[in-house]
C-alpha cells in the first residue's frame, strides 16, 4: 500500500472536492470517474455512462434491490441506477458541495436517498443492503480495512459488492514511487493506493468470497488525455480558472499536475484501474 507523505483526512477529501467542485463539473463532469471505452468510439459522455452500465452488469440488480453507493459524488450513477433497474439507492458523500446538488435528482422509477456522511462512520444497519458499490471512493478512504468491513456488516448475506479502484502497478520502482504514484496520492487526497493484491487480501479480510476481477485499464486511460484539453480550453475562455491557478491560498489547485501525473502513470503502466466483484458469503 503505497502511504502519502503527509496524512490524509477525510476533512481533506471533502474540502478536496468542495473546492474544486464546479472545476469538477466543467472538467470532469456529473459522474467524476473514469469513462470506459468498449469500442474506442464512444464520445466522453457514453464512456463514462459505459462505466455505470459495467458496475450495473456486475451488481445484478433486480427492481427493488436496496443498493448503497458509498462515495455517490453528484449522484448521476445513483440516479441512472435508480431509474433504469427500479432500485433503491443511497448514496454516501463526504462533499456539502456534492450533496446539495445530488439531492436534487428525482429520477423517474426507483428511489434516490442522498446522506453527506462518513461512510467509516455510517449508522446504516446490518445487513439493509442488498448490494453495494464504491466507484472511484476506496482510494480516499483512510482506513481501508474499516471501508470493506463496513460494506461487508451492511451487506446481507449473497450481497455483491463491486469496486472500480485506481491501483498501482505490483512493485512500482523508485521513479514511479517519487515523481508519480505518492504525488498523486498526496496531491489527490488519497490516504493509500494499493495494487490488486492488496484488494484482494482486503476483500478476504473483511469475509468476502471474490468473484472477478476486470482490469479495464487500457479501456479508461484517455480520461486523463480528454480532460487535460478540457482545462486547457477552459483556461483560455474562462478567466475563473486563470484566477484559481494563480491564487496561492487555493491548497487544492495542484490537482492540474496531478492530472498530468495521471495520464503519464496509465501510459507507462505505473497505474492500473481494475473493477472487483465480491460475494458476502450466506
Amino acid at each position: 500500500m503505497i502511504v502519502p507523505q503527509a496524512a490524509q483526512t477525510s476533512a481533506a477529501v471533502a474540502d478536496h472536492y468542495d473546492e474544486l467542485d464546479s472545476f469538477y463539473r466543467d472538467i470532469w463532469g456529473e459522474h467524476v470517474h473514469h469513462g470506459y471505452w468498449v469500442t474506442g468510439q464512444e464520445t466522453p459522455a457514453q464512456a463514462a455512462e459505459a462505466l455505470v452500465w459495467l458496475v450495473a452488469e456486475r451488481l445484478r440488480l433486480s427492481p427493488g434491490d436496496a443498493v448503497c453507493d458509498i462515495g455517490c459524488g453528484y449522484g448521476a450513477t445513483a440516479g441512472m441506477l435508480a431509474e433504469r433497474y427500479g432500485v433503491a439507492v443511497t448514496g454516501v458523500t463526504l462533499s456539502a458541495a456534492q450533496a446539495a446538488i445530488a439531492a436534487t435528482r428525482s429520477p423517474a422509477a426507483g428511489r434516490l436517498d442522498i446522506r453527506r456522511q462518513d461512510w467509516l462512520r455510517n449508522d446504516f444497519a446490518d445487513a439493509g443492503f442488498d448490494r453495494a458499490y464504491a466507484i472511484e471512493s476506496s482510494e480516499h478512504m483512510p482506513d481501508k480495512p474499516l471501508f470493506f468491513a463496513e460494506a461487508f456488516r451492511t451487506l446481507r448475506p449473497g450481497g455483491l459488492f463491486v469496486v472500480c479502484a485506481w491501483l498501482a502497478r505490483t512493485a512500482p520502482r523508485r521513479w514511479e514511487m517519487r515523481h508519480l504514484l505518492e504525488p498523486i496520492c498526496r496531491e489527490g487526497r488519497l490516504p493509500g493506493m494499493g495494487d490488486q493484491a492488496d484488494y484482494e487480501a482486503l476483500l478476504g479480510q473483511a469475509g468476502f468470497e471474490l468473484l472477478t476481477v476486470d482490469d479495464i485499464s487500457r479501456a479508461v486511460a484517455r480520461t486523463w488525455a480528454i480532460c487535460l484539453r478540457r482545462l486547457a480550453g477552459r483556461t483560455v475562455a474562462d478567466r475563473r480558472y486563470l484566477r484559481f491557478l494563480l491564487d496561492s491560498n487555493a491548497g487544492n489547485r495542484v490537482f492540474v499536475l496531478t492530472m498530468v501525473r495521471l495520464l503519464i502513470a496509465y501510459r507507462t503502466g505505473s497505474m492500473r484501474y481494475c473493477v472487483f466483484t465480491a460475494r458476502k458469503p450466506g
